[in-house]
């Protein structure tokens, strides 16, 4: 199956038709990148093999044939310099530089014919020159030298005869001259013509360059930039909330293909918004119906609790009437009974009591402010004086009981309740109750620990159970409803209490409270130890 109809339908335009893959747009744009630096460069080399092609016949050929033409015409100026002055003198030392000239004539015709040899008309020109110089030597100068050795002087007529002989010769090299001149002059023509050339492509090329980069820009711009910015649009337009934009864009394939992703998780999306505003709905339905019933089940508590006093305060007087007015006009029995009677209506004042203190917590939010731990100890100590000295009890304070942002009554009901059950749960020997705290991260741990009869694991969350008693009421007194309380008092002020279960011996209970800044307490807290 072809690619195209692989392709979702995001991946063609309003007509149907399949749109090019973006690694396909990008594949021309480097194709085209690669023929026009390649065309660049082909032209740019062409342009510099003319120039260095130009200058090498200008420098390597033109110019050394030039200057051995000068050597060559110089050789032969010599020559005939010295064959004059033995002409006028017979002196054989004159001949020196007709000699020397000889020779340099022919190391610069050889040279000459080694630089021009790809020209045929200056060879012809060389091979005249030689002639013309074989005939003023064969025919003048070698005859002329036997002349004057064998008659010593030689007359003014055979020196203008040589004269004129070896004007023939410097007429031929003067000609070859005038052409290696004109060589030059086309040399230098060509190489400023391949110059111009050079400088002419160069600037081609960067104006084609130029002007390609441009529109594979604009190409690549419309093709991918835009549709990828049409596709960024839409996207920020349904993260602002319009969840109901559609995302269609035109473009490459992939660019496509992703707008089609992305719309398909838009409609998840939304079909999961939908359910979730569903399943909010009826949680705040239900939240609402729950926090109406707590606060009807507090109002009742609470209404309850005050409605309940007034008839138990009159039952709980009356037989208390009853049992101070008729006690022993009445049978064993009937005592017992009015003795059950007192201490019912007793018991169910202290319920009655209790269960308003705790609908209380968290009910009416008082502001809060910075309260010294150690001193809450203290005060909770003081409350339970009685209770202290008849049990000999001793109550310790670690080092450093910060200082913390809360209540002052409920946090000293806390400690309170903690070493009271500290108190009264005790062993054999005197209680010991030590009261710590450490810094945990975010969080003061609290412990409070004592040496009385333990709790066992199991009973690690029912303690905390409003009205759940482990021992009964003859053994130790009490409501059960201490434990239910500090957890109350804790939770409302943002920490947590549980019971330690890793103790050897004795209880143990821990909670925290947040930690506040120095600022917000206005001042650093001070380390203290107490021992009560």
């Amino acid at each position: 199956m072809p690619d195209e109809e692989l392709a979702p339908r995001w991946s063609r335009d309003g007509k149907g038709r399949a749109q090019w893959p973006l690694r396909r747009w990008l594949s021309v744009a480097i194709g085209v990148l690669v023929l026009v630096f390649v065309g660049s460069i082909v032209a740019g080399a062409l342009a510099i093999a003319n120039l260095t092609e130009a200058r090498t016949t200008i420098v390597d050929r033109v110019d050394p044939a030039v200057q051995e033409a000068l050597r060559l015409d110089t050789a032969l100026v010599d020559q005939e310099t010295g064959l004059r002055g033995y002409a006028l003198t017979a002196q054989t030392n004159f001949l020196e530089p007709y000699t020397s000239g000889v020779g340099r004539q022919d190391a610069a015709i050889a040279r000459l014919r080694q630089i021009i040899m790809v020209r045929a008309d200056l060879l012809d020109r060389i091979r005249g020159i030689e002639t013309e110089i074989g005939r003023w030597r064969t025919d003048y100068a070698e005859p002329s030298i036997e002349r004057i050795r064998a008659a010593g002087a030689t007359g003014g007529d055979q020196t203008s005869e040589g004269k004129i002989r070896f004007d023939q010769v410097r007429a031929a090299v003067g000609g070859l001259q005038r052409e290696l001149d004109a060589a030059r002059a086309r040399g230098r023509d060509a190489l400023s013509s391949a110059a111009n050339l050079l400088v002419v492509v160069c600037a081609l090329i960067a104006a084609v360059l130029l002007v390609v980069f441009l529109l594979v820009t604009i190409a690549l711009r419309a093709a991918v930039a835009g549709p990828l910015a049409q596709l960024a649009r839409g996207v920020r337009r349904v993260a602002d909330g319009d969840f109901e934009h559609e995302l269609r864009v035109s473009g490459p394939r992939e660019v496509t293909e992703l707008a089609g992703d992305v719309d398909s998780m838009r409609r998840r999306i939304l079909d999961e918004v939908s359910v979730q505003r569903e399943v909010n709905a009826e949680l705040d339905t239900r939240t609402e119906d729950l926090a109406r019933s707590n606060a009807e089940l507090e109002q009742f508590a609470y209404v309850a609790s005050h409605d309940l006093q007034e008839p138990l305060r009159k039952v709980a007087s009356f037989c208390q009437l009853l049992e101070r007015r008729y006690k022993g006009q009445l049978d064993d029995r009937a005592d017992q009974y009015i003795g059950f009677a007192v201490d019912g209506a007793k018991r169910m004042q202290v319920l009655i009591n209790d269960l308003l203190a705790f609908s209380r917590v968290g009910r009416h939010v008082r502001d809060r402010g910075p309260v010294d731990c150690a001193e809450l100890v203290a005060q909770a100590t003081a409350n339970l004086a009685n209770a202290v000295e008849e049990s000999g009890a001793v109550v310790e304070t670690g080092a450093g009981l910060p200082t913390v942002l809360g209540e002052a009554p409920l946090l000293t009901a806390v400690f309170q309740n903690l070493i009271g059950n500290a108190v009264k749960f005790r062993g054999e020997a005197a209680p010991v109750v030590r009261v710590e705290a450490e810094r945990d991260g975010d969080n003061w741990l609290f412990s409070v620990s004592d040496n009385g009869i333990g709790i066992e694991p199991e009973f690690a969350e029912r303690v905390f159970v409003i009205f759940q008693r482990l021992h009964g009421k003859d053994a130790y007194p009490g409501t059960g409803i201490g434990l239910a309380m500090c957890r109350k008092i804790i939770e409302y002020h943002g920490g947590r209490i549980w019971l330690a279960t890793d103790t050897e011996r004795g209880t143990r209970f821990r909670f925290t409270l947040p930690v506040v800044a120095a600022d917000t307490l206005g001042e650093t807290t001070p380390e203290k130890a107490e021992t009560t």
